[in-house]
């Protein structure tokens, strides 16, 4: 299959995606306010794929992803129709369980405690190299132990708050990253295994901020 297709196969999977969430609540404005269910869905959906098909820390981009499920759609349309639906029911049940909406001020103080340390560690996670490929390690944890919703949000805001802890920070650079890691898969794997919302998502003003 052509490269230059990975485009068209990437929206194609995106709306059918969007389709079974649909199916799931017909009152999600999938395309207007509840866009981002839908990109949150579709992120989750290629990790669940490349850890179904073994490519963690492999040299692999999204695009590749996308033409593996092409060439899936060309053999079986129906088979990958069934597996999505049967996919989009499961994430959209962890949605509800996983995601709490703060409307407007609403738990404006909660939000603000959550997110400083987030904020702190942030100057110390953008001078970290190998981001992507921890992150990888930790979706993949996450996935395998049951957790499929927001895989990347929850292994992104693990990460930062492993980094930023002050007990790392007088460790040598290498050291620091792989006690980080270490203690970040043991929260991931404890974190798939809890109960109750995990992401507070702020809605402000028809836009979605997350944490």
């Amino acid at each position: 299959m052509e490269r230059v297709s990975a485009g068209i196969l990437m929206n194609f999977i995106e709306i059918m995606i969007g389709e079974k969430l649909r199916e799931a609540d017909p009152a999600l404005d999938i395309m207007g306010s509840d866009h981002t269910v839908l990109q949150v869905a579709f992120q989750d959906f290629t990790n669940y794929l490349k850890f179904r098909w073994d490519l963690v820390g492999q040299e692999t981009d999204q695009q590749e992803i996308i033409e593996r499920i092409g060439a899936l759609s060309q053999k079986d349309a129906e088979e990958l129709d069934v597996f999505l639906a049967v996919w989009c029911n499961m994430w959209f049940k962890k949605w509800k369980e996983r995601v709490k909406l703060l409307i407007g001020n609403q738990g404006a103080n909660k939000w603000n405690q959550m997110n400083k340390p987030l904020a702190d560690a942030e100057p110390i996670w953008q001078k970290i190299e190998c981001k992507q490929d921890l992150q990888e390690l930790v979706v993949a944890t996450l996935i395998k132990n049951g957790e499929i919703c927001g895989t990347e949000i929850l292994a992104e805001n693990l990460l930062k708050m492993e980094m930023g802890e002050k007990y790392l920070q007088s460790l040598p650079k290498t050291e620091r990253i792989f006690v980080a890691l270490n203690n970040t898969l043991r929260k991931a794997r404890a974190m798939a295994h809890s109960r109750g919302p995990l992401i507070f998502v702020k809605v402000d003003k028809g836009y979605y901020n997350t944490t």
